[in-house]
């Protein structure tokens, strides 16, 4: 990629931002060069999102300075910094829902003829910039009418109508599977070829290796090292990153035998026919893996179960009563949990406290209420001893969920799970966004809820986690159970076997 003599195209020197009574970032220094990916690496509220967003011009600094091509330049906002050709693909997602794929792409950048938008080219462009990114998408769909992943495929779509210089990627690959993200890959080989430099996000060892050419470290706002991605070992990271050392991410899997079926599903088909005649099985103190490319019903089958989708055919049955069509309220006073993906949109109310979202549901029994009137001492007494065990930083329950970093906003969802007694629990997505330090964290939570006994489901994107995390799992293809594998035959050659259609004689 890029050459160790290439000229700076994105500086910044002594960059610091505040806040009323908090420093995001404390006087730092970054360089970007022509052609190279560079990756920003740091725990959650590291300070990475306020360096790009201010990058980005959708921030401005407190102090400091930022040289573009050797200049000294002032970003009042994202329309200034995408006329020099920045352009940022940020984690949370700026799109209109109402409005279609094509409409988002060139939202604010219209093309016109005669005074009138001219919707014939902005057609032809769109499905220009889709197939250069290889992203299965139509112009003409609504994005209110996508899955996670097909919206983030929008998001990385917007950066490429017009000229770039550098391309900004915070957690791009978080809801892609590997197909997806070889697409993108590929494309940024593309791009750092034509002198392109690449701000990358993310909290995965594997891109780094795969994509990075350097990676500076970002620890409490403050700059800690520059080091050359080939060489810098993961032990290395992270103990630049968190000032410590972390053992391996991954715990091991001691799980006891698994028990009596907890959830068993027959021929369950939804009435969107995203899921098609599925049939999984999952027993008390299980790991069980959902795997598969985006649409293939993984996330739909379990929504549909929980009661978030229609069932249109076939049975599910918890602890061996018929709950086919229960309600959420229903499944969650019966034992059964359903953590989302998307935390922001359907897991969280972002700008309600802490103590109110860890207690959503529980407040029908002690110590939260006596069934008619709330016990608010016992809530926040609860709900403070939960954020405590989770590390929650800071500890404040009564401050909105919105102001927390994306890893502290995963654990305010995953206090949940400990807030009543659940036989089963879904984890959709739990890692999505997290640093390594809280990954490694909130899988050992996961583990060590199934070594109590309770029955856990993993619907994950990240083949590592299906790999070595779950005990079986069940991969999909087109709303269909495509095969189920054993721990034995648990491999990743197996599962991306599985991942397409297979042929037949």
């Amino acid at each position: 990629m890029q050459s160790a003599a290439a000229s700076p195209l994105l500086q910044t020197f002594a960059i610091t931002k505040t806040y009323p009574g908090v420093t995001a970032l404390d006087g730092v220094d970054f360089e970007l060069r022509s052609g190279e990916v560079h990756v920003l690496f740091g725990e959650n509220g590291a300070g990475k999102s306020t360096l790009i967003s201010i990058l980005a011009g959708a921030n401005q600094p407190s102090a400091g300075q930022i040289f573009y091509r050797g200049a000294p330049v002032t970003l009042h906002s994202v329309h200034d910094a995408r006329d020099l050709g920045i352009s940022a693909v940020f984690q949370e997602f700026s799109l209109i829902p109402q409005m279609t794929v094509e409409e988002n792409l060139f939202l604010g950048a219209e093309h016109t003829r005669g005074g009138f938008v001219d919707r014939a080219r902005i057609r032809r462009e769109a499905l220009s910039i889709l197939d250069e990114l290889g992203f299965a998408l139509r112009p003409e769909q609504r994005v209110d009418r996508l899955t996670r992943a097909e919206q983030q495929m929008v998001e990385i779509a917007k950066a490429f109508r017009s000229e770039l210089s550098v391309l900004i990627l915070d957690e791009p690959t978080a809801s892609l599977t590997s197909y997806e993200t070889d697409h993108l890959f590929e494309l940024i080989g593309q791009l750092t070829k034509r002198g392109v430099g690449i701000v990358y996000i993310t909290h995965r060892m594997a891109e780094i290796r795969r994509i990075g050419d350097r990676i500076t470290v970002l620890r409490d706002g403050r700059y800690i090292d520059t080091v050359e991605a080939r060489s810098a070992s993961e032990d290395d990271l992270v103990r630049l990153m968190t000032g410590r050392v972390i053992g391996g991410v991954f715990p091991t899997l001691d799980l006891p035998k698994p028990g009596a079926p907890v959830l068993e599903v027959r021929g369950l088909t939804t009435s969107d026919e995203t899921v098609v005649d599925a049939s999984v099985t999952v027993s008390a103190g299980e790991i069980v893996g959902m795997a598969g490319l985006v649409g293939s019903g993984k996330s739909e089958l379990l929504q549909a179960c929980f009661g978030a989708v229609p069932i249109a055919s076939g049975s599910v049955r918890l602890k061996g009563q018929d709950v086919t069509g229960n309600s959420p309220r229903r499944n969650i006073r019966a034992g059964f949990l359903y953590l989302p993906a998307d935390r922001r949109n359907e897991g969280l109310m972002m700008m309600r406290s802490v103590r109110e979202n860890v207690a959503l549901t529980a407040l029908d029994i002690l110590p939260f209420s006596n069934g008619h009137l709330l016990h608010r001492s016992a809530e926040a007494a609860t709900v403070t001893a939960l954020a405590e065990k989770l590390h929650l930083s800071p500890p404040r329950i009564e401050r909105s969920v919105d102001q927390f970093s994306g890893g502290n906003q995963q654990k305010v969802m995953l206090a949940r799970s400990l807030t009543r007694a659940y036989d089963l629990i879904v984890f959709d997505e739990p890692t999505v966004g997290v640093d390594v330090g809280t990954r490694a964290s909130i899988y050992e939570f996961i583990v060590e809820l199934a070594r109590t006994g309770t029955a856990i489901i993993l619907i994950s994107s990240d083949l590592p986690e299906i790999l070595n995390l779950t005990t079986r799992a069940y991969v999909f293809y087109r709303g269909r159970v495509q095969t189920e594998l054993q721990a034995d035959h648990l491999t990743e050659e197996n599962v991306l076997a599985h991942f397409f259609e297979r042929e037949t004689a």
